[in-house]
């Protein structure tokens, strides 16, 4: 096995080499505390592997992302969101008789249990679906106990996926008063979400085959992401051998945030403040390029992608298909394909790859949807769930696997003695 040497305070010691099925280059420290009293330093975990993992694949620089292998582009044009649901979490394509059981039991589990639509109703109508969601994700642990047992939690893992979007619509529809609509078994995953948003009861709905495609390929292309920041959430409370629903709840807190899964809604936020100032957005791209304006335009680079973001890439192409197919005309929309514009030709965003990536355009798409801004990323939770059960199912098959515990460099006051009151 390759090693690599580290010198510490004139000792050298060997730490083992991984190497991934793609070529990925690892260090092992496994070991290193136990031999050398000494740690890894990494805020942010940039440059740190949490764990050996066979779901996803990144290669930021070359813009390439890979679910179990196969690529990002040719899984968004070829497959349904309940086949790369399958695929995550089974590790392989459904063949047809996998397929047809798999979307029967999610159709069968859509519905929750009568007794939750009163949690709803003691939720105020101004709350964040995003609370709600993760509320309600955890509650679920309440009505289907995780006893330990295989087909339990295989069973678990549907009713989550099942349910999901059930909560997801529910909760839109309090925010707005409107009574719920439940769900059919007729419609696809994304098509009987779109049903239980907007239909209302007594009059027909007929669900758009322009926005249930498109829907399909924004769940699919936010279904993993490898270990970024809600996924490392599921798995850290996952290792505790914490249930599903916990995990996925836990995930959902984190990716709530407005540098995670809230950066769609950042997107039209700042849609909004251009439009709102008169629609100029040459004046907020010139503040973007002011070293000493604190402006950011939202929306545009990648941290892990250096290059291009392929998700990015797929969205533009089916954002433009949308607008053009539904003769949308909205002022901020119109405003986006500026930004858009100038950040594809503007030296300025090409030398620093400040690219559209997957959350301009994605929040581009929910915009013209009707999907409204609360809802964004919820939208995205509903897209990530499989990618997060897929990790936490991963985890805890791991017959290595521990309970996730960091360490740190203690940086506080050293030993001292406390001081009676009366002397201080």
């Amino acid at each position: 096995m390759e090693t690599a040497k580290l010198s510490l305070q004139g000792k050298d010691y060997e730490l083992p080499v991984i190497v991934g099925s793609e070529g990925e280059v690892g260090i092992d420290v496994t070991k290193l505390r136990g031999s050398s009293g000494a740690i890894t330093v990494d805020p942010g975990y940039g440059n740190t592997g949490s764990c050996l993992s066979s779901i996803t694949f990144i290669n930021g620089e070359k813009g390439i992302l890979q679910y179990r292998g196969y690529p990002i582009e040719e899984i968004a044009n070829k497959l349904r969101f309940v086949e790369v649901c399958y695929l995550l979490i089974y590790g392989h394509l459904p063949n047809n008789l996998e397929l047809e059981d798999f979307h029967h039991k999610l159709t069968h589990h859509s519905l929750i249990h009568e007794d939750m639509k009163k949690f709803f109703e003691g939720i105020p109508p101004e709350a964040h679906p995003m609370a709600v969601l993760s509320a309600m994700f955890s509650s679920l642990s309440a009505y289907y106990p995780d006893t330990g047992n295989g087909e339990d939690v295989d069973l678990n893992i549907i009713r989550l996926l099942a349910k999901a979007k059930t909560i997801a619509a529910f909760s839109y529809k309090k925010s707005i008063g409107q009574p719920y609509v439940y769900p059919r078994n007729d419609l696809s995953y994304p098509g009987d979400f779109l049903h239980m948003m907007y239909a209302v009861p007594a009059e027909p709905y007929l669900v758009s085959d322009v926005l249930e495609k498109a829907l399909n390929m924004l769940l699919i292309l936010h279904a993993d992401h490898e270990q970024n920041c809600s996924t490392s959430t599921v798995r850290m409370v996952g290792s505790s051998q914490a249930n599903v629903f916990a995990s996925m709840a836990a995930g959902v807190a984190a990716l709530w945030g407005p540098l995670h899964g809230g950066a769609n809604q950042q997107v039209i936020s700042m849609l909004q403040k251009i439009h709102d100032d008169g629609g100029d957005y040459k004046k907020y791209v010139a503040m973007a390029k002011d070293k000493n304006s604190d402006f950011r335009l939202m929306g545009f680079g990648h941290r892990v992608y250096k290059n291009f973001d392929p998700r990015a890439q797929i969205l533009k192409k089916q954002s433009d298909k949308v607008l053009t197919e539904l003769g949308i005309t909205d002022p901020m929309l119109d405003i986006a394909k500026n930004l858009e514009q100038v950040a594809l030709e503007d030296d300025y965003f090409v030398e620093r790859k400040l690219y559209p990536n997957v959350d301009f355009y994605s929040g581009i798409l929910y915009r013209a949807m009707g999907i409204p801004t609360q809802m964004f990323t919820v939208m995205f939770a509903l897209g990530r769930l499989p990618g997060w059960i897929s990790q936490w199912k991963e985890m805890r098959s791991d017959p290595k696997g521990r309970i996730y515990r960091p360490r740190q460099i203690y940086t506080g006051e050293t030993k001292r003695p406390v001081v009676p009151l009366e002397k201080r």
